[in-house]
């Protein structure tokens, strides 16, 4: 997500896998779920916007240790109506893009920093 030039992270509640990390809104599709429903689901639920789908940035496979490979899908979102709202995450930012090095991201989102 993206407005006025920054970019919105998250941070993930202690009680969740990777805890304390950063990553950027969005989640898991479900059966039957385009990538772009699933984010525009994904956002109702986590931060209580209605998002239009947006375009597809990148995707690729990445390997946490020890776990099957995962298919990560970016979409760019930059339309949205209703204020977000903090309804799962410790913490919520916008941050310019040359600042996102500076945060304890996921290390699955990395490679996609890298890329911006």
């Amino acid at each position: 997500m993206e407005r006025d030039g920054r970019i919105l992270i998250c941070r993930r509640r202690e009680d969740q896998p990777h805890a304390g990390k950063w990553e950027f809104p969005g989640g898991k599709m479900e059966p039957g779920e385009t990538p772009g429903a699933a984010l525009v689901r994904e956002l109702r639920e986590e931060l209580g916007i209605e998002a239009a789908e947006g375009r597809e940035i990148t995707r690729y496979e990445f390997s946490y240790p020890g776990k099957k490979p995962i298919l990560l899908i970016f979409i760019a979102v930059q339309e949205w109506s209703g204020q977000v709202e903090n309804r799962i995450f410790t913490g919520l930012e916008w941050v310019g893009r040359e600042q996102l090095r500076e945060y304890d991201f996921l290390e699955g989102d990395i490679p996609f920093i890298d890329g911006l």
